[in-house]
């Protein structure tokens, strides 16, 4: 099942009735299936899993990916990697054109000199800002060249600019690990996924070729978004980067990426407002839920059980249309949100509620949130 009609099947999972609202909850089952699930389905793919963190932002979290066999982590910022650091997190890909000015150069120092680190680069400003650096490090700094796949975000994706940028990092004393690339084309809808796979592979198989025609070796290739993962994970791939499938969204089961019960993130709120016909306010705004809009799915979120998406926001407000005829909750009901987008709105909390079979078990802080430079 796919689309609106598996996305209005989310189910909603029993949540304590003192946890206050709006609160961020995490069904822990489902995320511990998730992370095995994932973790099996690349084993047998024979492809390492080097899952990004910027969903989680959770030590608890990656202590799971890394127990059920994760390589190391992704991440998207200094930041972030400086907290997985000081976690004891020893291998870290930081999947981004970082450029290391003054400030940013002696963190990725700092870095390099404590972990095994990788930094993502698709310019030769950028591999020169990190040679300056980190001229005189005992080691030389690893580096991934970000190729496009056909998002056209970040990296290259000109016939020539691969070598170009090995040969910079050649001559500046880097180390050229791989390269990486991102299908985040898949989450365009339709037969989008298996596509974005294909041009992840492809790309990524250019590009090694273009390499060792220049001479250059690229011991690392490596794929990342959670639509495509299963889909792309096969030769001559050798590492993916999935994140949302730790928890997943409305936007994951609308592309068919999981099943509806594979949800493990939620947004926990009361109605606290009915007086406006057909439509109910619930305490879960813009503050609470991300913005991030998906450009066919509907709305910001979709209310579990009930399939009614949340229409807008405020900064406090959540607005809900109630179709003629269908029953509404009452002022003090409290509702289940799933959001589009699981990633920024993890962001917005400082902790996540931990429920098991109904209970709270635990209550993981958002470690890494607001770490964004």
């Amino acid at each position: 099942m796919t689309g609106l009609a598996a996305v209005e099947s989310i189910p909603a999972p029993t949540i304590p009735d003192d946890v206050p609202t709006p609160a961020a909850v995490v069904d822990l089952s489902v995320v511990r299936a998730s992370v095995t699930a994932m973790q099996h389905a690349m084993d047998d793919a024979g492809v390492r899993l080097r899952p990004h963190a910027k969903t989680h932002k959770c030590l608890e979290v990656a202590r799971l990916q890394l127990d059920a066999g994760a390589s190391g982590l992704t991440v998207g910022t200094l930041g972030e990697a400086e907290v997985f650091a000081d976690a004891g997190v020893d291998d870290l890909f930081v999947a981004y054109p970082v450029y290391a000015d003054a400030g940013r150069g002696k963190r990725v120092r700092d870095l390099h000199e404590r972990v095994r680190l990788a930094i993502g680069v698709d310019s030769e400003e950028g591999i020169a800002a990190l040679v300056r650096a980190t001229r005189g490090a005992a080691t030389p700094l690893e580096v991934m060249i970000e190729v496009d796949s056909g998002g056209h975000r970040t990296g290259v994706a000109t016939p020539g600019d691969v070598t170009r940028l090995a040969r910079a990092i050649e001559d500046g004393g880097l180390r050229l690990r791989g390269v990486f690339t991102h299908g985040g084309h898949g989450y365009r809808g339709d037969d989008a996924r298996a596509a974005a796979a294909r041009d992840e592979v492809d790309s990524l198989a250019r590009t090694r070729d273009e390499l060792d025609a220049a001479g250059f070796t690229a011991d690392v290739l490596s794929a990342g978004s959670t639509p495509t993962a299963e889909l792309s994970a096969h030769a001559p791939v050798t590492e993916q980067r999935p994140g949302t499938y730790v928890f997943n969204d409305a936007q994951q089961v609308f592309l068919g990426a999981v099943p509806p019960t594979a949800v493990g993130f939620y947004v926990v709120a009361t109605v606290v407002s009915t007086a406006v016909a057909g439509q109910v306010i619930v305490d879960a705004g813009a503050k609470a839920v991300s913005r991030d809009a998906h450009p066919i799915l509907p709305g910001f979120g979709w209310l579990a059980d009930r399939g009614l998406p949340l229409r807008t926001m405020n900064d406090y407000h959540g607005f809900v249309d109630i179709p003629e005829g269908s029953s509404s909750p009452q002022i003090g009901d409290r509702v289940v949100v799933v959001p589009n987008h699981v990633c920024p709105t993890v962001n917005l909390y400082d902790q996540l509620v931990v429920v098991d079979q109904g209970s709270v078990v635990d209550t993981w802080r958002v470690a890494a949130r607001g770490r964004n430079s």
